[in-house]
């Protein structure tokens, strides 16, 4: 699969509408034959940060994702509302879902 983690730093007078403004490229994405996850989170430490963890089946879903409408559109709307560019970590693993920690079991 794909593996992706990217970190949004919105402006601050934007953060509280951010996942409003992702909802339609969220909901687009997730609906993708390739995409396996597509979620967001908002750092704890700072509230205009937003990590998004994401992965895709394989490299034709992630170019299918890419080549979008709601791809392209999110690329030209989105940095309206940022600080900075966003920062990314994308990586191919040999896995198909998450696996059980180790280190920690539930009983």
């Amino acid at each position: 699969m794909i593996f992706i983690v990217v970190k949004f730093k919105t402006k601050p007078d934007r953060a509280d509408e951010w996942l409003d403004l992702v909802g339609p490229f969220t909901a687009a994405t997730r609906a993708e034959e390739g995409n396996l996850w597509f979620e967001w989170s908002r750092s704890v430490d700072d509230p205009t940060e937003f990590v998004l963890v994401e992965a895709f089946r394989d490299q034709a879903a992630g170019n299918a994702h890419v080549g979008s409408p709601h791809f392209k559109a999110a690329m030209a709307e989105l940095p309206a509302a940022l600080a900075q560019t966003p920062r990314i970590i994308s990586q191919t693993i040999d896995a198909t879902d998450w696996s059980e920690m180790g280190e920690m079991t539930v009983e």
